[in-house]
């Protein structure tokens, strides 16, 4: 079986090793019109130079309405690729690849006096606000900007797109019988997400891989189990998905589970082994032990680091050293390392 520093090709792309920084909000956008700022340039380009394989952005969401907060990054104008593409642009001479998790934060909005909407009017949790029920008019409107998204995406030098259909945002929202309750068409749990697979398809190149982001099962009284989600990848898959990267939790008010190292990843791996299809898995594999274990093993194709490298940009360096293999930094950083 392939290590954590061996390559993998999915589709056309091929990617240095197996490691990814995983999504990870910043709330650092201080001009408030989603575009990313030098903190997002030094975050991201210290990753690819530490050399991860694929560098992903935070969640990135499609309309100012959809941003978790006003300091949020979303990409929905022609003004804004420039500001993404100095960064793509930067990374890529480091020999890093470049993904964009594109999202709506739906009902999980926090802006103050924003029109905050989902696919149905139930609160996040007893503290947040009541969400206004989108009409169908708006939910085509939000279908269809996933694809403007999409296409803004692949002009900025994006690699890679990744749905985020996890941790209670929109797109997760229409999956849980926890948040949705209409009985329209798009009562149907696939139906929205479907759509929305649809219209990024026709917005990005066939060579270009994507991604799905779920949440395998909810910690909630009402949500979903893991039968749930495995009845809907095969439409999802079907509509054009070509990787499913494996989370959990996220729609509502949780008991949180016992979080050990790879806590989620027996997920991952039936996924792995149900569809054959590429899986990427995300929680407590920092320990490069545990990484690497979790690829030879092959429950998963990539694991995609969270907290561990926001502790450390050069993550990937580190875990080198301690598995044995050999990855060079640019400039002089490789003298900072045994």
């Amino acid at each position: 079986m392939p290590g954590l520093f061996d390559p993998i090709q999915i589709k056309e792309l091929e990617i240095k090793n197996r490691v990814m920084m995983s999504s990870m909000c910043q709330y650092q956008v201080k001009n408030l019109d989603g575009t990313p700022e030098d903190w997002h340039f030094v975050h991201y380009a210290s990753r690819a130079i530490g050399g991860t394989g694929l560098v992903f952005f935070e969640m990135t969401n499609t309309e100012p309405r959809g941003r978790i907060t006003e300091n949020c990054l979303g990409i929905w104008s022609e003004k804004q690729i420039p500001f993404y593409q100095r960064i793509t642009d930067y990374c890529h001479k480091f020999g890093a690849k470049v993904g964009l998790q594109i999202a709506h934060a739906g009902r999980k909005s926090v802006i103050e006096g924003g029109d905050i909407v989902a696919p149905s009017s139930v609160p996040f949790s007893d503290k947040s606000p009541t969400p206004r029920e989108l009409e169908l008019r708006e939910i085509n409107d939000i279908i269809e900007g996933f694809g403007k998204s999409t296409a803004l995406a692949v002009k900025s030098g994006f690699d890679v797109i990744e749905l985020h259909g996890a941790h209670g945002y929109l797109l997760h929202q229409f999956m849980s019988p926890a948040s949705n309750y209409r009985r329209d068409e798009f009562g149907e749990f696939s139906k929205f997400p479907v759509d929305v697979i649809s219209s990024v398809k026709e917005n990005m190149p066939p060579e270009m891989p994507l991604i799905m982001r779920l949440s395998a099962i909810e910690y909630r009284e009402g949500g979903y189990g893991f039968d749930h989600i495995l009845k809907l990848i095969p439409s999802f898959l079907e509509a054009g998905v070509d990787v499913i990267d494996i989370s959990t939790g996220g729609d509502g008010p949780v008991k949180p589970p016992h979080i050990y190292p790879a806590f989620q990843v027996n997920f991952a791996e039936k996924v792995k082994q149900t569809f054959k299809i590429p899986v990427i898995n995300v929680g407590k594999l920092e320990t490069p032990e545990v990484a690497e274990a979790v690829i030879r093993n092959g429950q998963a194709d990539m694991v995609a680091i969270g907290k561990g490298m926001l502790r450390n940009p050069y993550w990937a360096k580190e875990a080198a050293i301690c598995l044995g293999n050999q990855l060079l930094l640019p400039g002089e950083y490789n003298l900072g390392f045994p």
